[in-house]
């Protein structure tokens, strides 16, 4: 045997072509391994962002991301050209309402954003679906009720839906949101007048029942997920009328639009999956 082939137990004398083999592979696990951490954190980052709750739509969360804007304006304009607005009420309610005085952080960005209390924002291409499916009952007189009010972003938007004479109540169970609500709304012209005015009202109360005193509603929002279409919702709802709910089925969630008819029939109908926080009690202390 030649001394460069010469082998021994458990190692090879190196030779320009071992060593060079050596390093390919090293080279090449590396590279492999470097994929797949990328690959790892990737779906990871894509977990997140579909499971943070507050309102997030399972199907379009690659055209949400591009839906995110610089500036309001920016994001509205972004959510119309890639189909989630489709209505020019809608986009100019939400024009109209700059969600900058909402979200705390990243205001423009298509997504849910943390606002304390352990609640969310929800993402901006819900709210515009919500407002969508709810248009066809958003005249200028009617009465609204937004469950789950939260930061009363899309309480704003609804009322302007509703202007000149419609109203809108938010109701939330956790006072500081309901405190959030009115000082947030108060940050421009347009949501104090309609503050003084009544024509939007932040109440606390227990989402899940409702609020009987200002009902009956011919439009109903939920902005979080029940384990059911409660029907005390279902009941101060007008006839016609309509509720936009995110409910839990099994381990998913999905939206669901439930109609009262003239004759006080009820119809149901599933739209899409979601990610929402739990539609629950309040938190203790």
């Amino acid at each position: 045997m030649r001394p460069h082939q010469q082998s021994f137990r458990g190692k090879h004398l190196a030779t320009p072509t071992t060593t060079c083999c050596y390093i390919f592979a090293n080279v090449a696990r590396d590279t492999l391994f470097r994929a797949l951490i990328i690959a790892v954190v990737t779906l990871c980052v894509i977990n997140v962002v579909r499971l943070i709750g507050g309102g997030s739509r399972r199907g379009v969360t690659t055209m949400a991301w591009r839906s995110s804007g610089s500036s309001n304006a920016a994001l509205i304009k972004n959510l119309a050209t890639n189909g989630l607005i489709d209505s020019e009420r809608v986009k100019n309610a939400m024009l109209s309402v700059d969600r900058a005085h909402y979200a705390p952080s990243t205001p423009y960005e298509d997504s849910p954003q943390p606002i304390g209390f352990g609640a969310t924002i929800s993402a901006p291409h819900m709210h515009a679906s919500a407002c969508e499916s709810l248009l066809p009952f958003l005249h200028r007189s009617v009465r609204v009720l937004d469950v789950g009010s939260g930061s009363g972003y899309l309480t704003h938007v609804l009322a302007n839906l509703v202007k000149p004479d419609g109203t809108v109540i938010g109701v939330d169970h956790i006072q500081g949101l309901v405190d959030l609500a009115t000082k947030n709304t108060a940050k421009s012209a347009e949501g104090r007048d309609l503050l003084e005015s009544k024509r939007m009202q932040f109440i606390k109360a227990d989402g899940r029942l409702g609020w009987r005193e200002g009902g009956p509603y011919d439009a109903i929002h939920v902005g979080a997920a029940a384990v059911e279409a409660h029907q005390p919702l279902i009941e101060q709802l007008k006839a016609p009328g309509r509720m936009f709910i995110p409910v839990e089925e099994g381990y998913g969630q999905n939206i669901w639009v439930i109609d009262k008819k003239e004759d006080g029939g009820i119809e149901r109908k599933k739209l899409f999956g979601v990610r929402y926080v739990p539609l629950t009690d309040a938190p203790n202390g």
